[in-house]
């Protein structure tokens, strides 16, 4: 890794965790977000990205594509980036395995539960059928394995028992744009590290559920 911790970022939709992380670099000068790509022209992150004077790309999924396919365009497109981070954030594709395993311990997601309960999709409305007392978002490590990566950081909210999926979520994500910047500091910082598939921070090993604070 250089001085600067190059980061690139991938989205599919509003960009509101991109927008935390490029506040979050403008005050880490270990980080800069290099890029960002997304697979939607009309991705309102784009705009975030511009306004920021951050260059982005698009890579749209063409018909008929396989999706090796379309991960060998994606890669084609990271690497002019060099990047030494790709930050998931919101992009709404599965990655196959070939090309996540590419990029082990260099790429992060974050997810809207606590992991490893609720992985996939509707993980509010999960967890409120479920009537669970708290709810959550969890940032982890990229491996082949859907949402099953090593987690590195959670950040929990209560559930309320007249919350709908717009006030549950509306929670969950003030808490994942604290969380996902920090991550990224740690990483730029060359404090996070992913080895035999645990993660590490400062050296020590990351519990299932993510850093806890002795």
């Amino acid at each position: 890794m250089t001085d600067c911790c190059r980061v690139l970022v991938l989205i599919s939709g509003n960009g509101s965790n991109l927008q935390a992380i490029i506040d979050g670099c403008d005050d880490n000068v270990s980080a800069e977000v290099v890029g960002v790509i997304s697979n939607k022209p009309d991705a309102y992150g784009l705009i975030r990205a511009h306004q920021s004077e951050i260059d982005t790309s698009c890579v749209i999924a063409r018909k008929d594509e396989t999706r090796v396919q379309y991960d060998q365009r994606l890669k084609q497109a990271i690497e002019k980036y060099q990047p030494d981070l790709i930050v998931l954030a919101g992009f709404m594709r599965i990655l196959s395995d070939e090309f996540v395993s590419q990029y082990l311990g260099k790429m992060i997601n974050i997810h809207p539960s606590l992991l490893p309960k609720y992985t996939g999709l509707n993980t509010h409305q999960r967890a409120i059928d479920a009537k669970d007392a708290e709810h959550g978002a969890s940032v982890h490590f990229v491996i082949p394995q859907l949402d099953a990566g090593p987690v590195i950081l959670q950040a929990k909210v209560p559930v309320y028992e007249e919350d709908d999926v717009d006030t549950l979520a509306a929670r969950v994500h003030e808490q994942e744009h604290a969380i996902y910047p920090l991550v990224v500091k740690w990483f730029s910082l060359q404090r996070l590290k992913m080895v035999d598939n645990i993660a590490y921070l400062d050296d020590k090993a990351i519990g299932v559920h993510g850093y806890a604070p002795d």
